[in-house]
């Protein structure tokens, strides 16, 4: 089995959860970007520049919010990186960035919410009958955004590892 990077006294099960958290964020960056290149996805009504920008953007925004996940599982997620300004070397308070992890765990978990029942009641513009026109369209998106459902749940559960650990030992300097 290979071995995860993480630091010494994180359950092996919360390196897994961490580490499969950009995991399932990146089915839905990629529909994202097949649909901006103009791959046959989904439908497109008026394909602007502007919706380019923003699913790229969002795009990247979502993998880069995935990978913070990884910091409660390593080193840099318990000291700031040399390389950041002002920051570098200090120690990352654990309280801090447990409630960042849960604030955006809690976060998440609402816009989940809200997406699983636009997609039920079938409403708005985000619910796949507005943005698939065949059935092989619908089950690429299905398969893309099912991923996600696990975010949340995963990063709650990292969350409330690292704070467990951070609590229980002292910061390294």
């Amino acid at each position: 089995m290979k071995k995860l990077k993480a630091l010494p006294g994180v359950p092996r099960w919360a390196a897994v959860a961490a580490h499969a958290v950009p995991l399932v964020v990146l089915p839905s960056g990629l529909w994202r970007v097949a649909l901006t290149f103009g791959a046959p996805v989904a439908r497109v009504d008026d394909p602007t520049l502007g919706l380019a920008v923003y699913q790229l953007g969002l795009t990247v925004l979502a993998e880069l919010l995935a990978f913070l996940t990884l910091g409660l599982v390593r080193e840099w997620g318990e000291v700031f990186p040399r390389r950041l300004p002002f920051l570098g070397g200090r120690p990352v308070g654990a309280r801090g960035a447990t409630f960042a992890a849960l604030a955006g765990a809690f976060g998440l978990a609402a816009l989940t919410c809200w997406f699983v029942y636009v997609v039920y009641a079938g409403i708005g513009p985000a619910s796949p009958d507005n943005l698939t026109v065949s059935p092989f369209q619908q089950t690429l998106l299905y398969a893309c955004y099912l991923p996600l459902l696990a975010w949340a749940p995963l990063l709650t559960a990292v969350a409330i590892a690292y704070h467990r650990r951070r609590r229980l030992t002292p910061t390294r300097p």
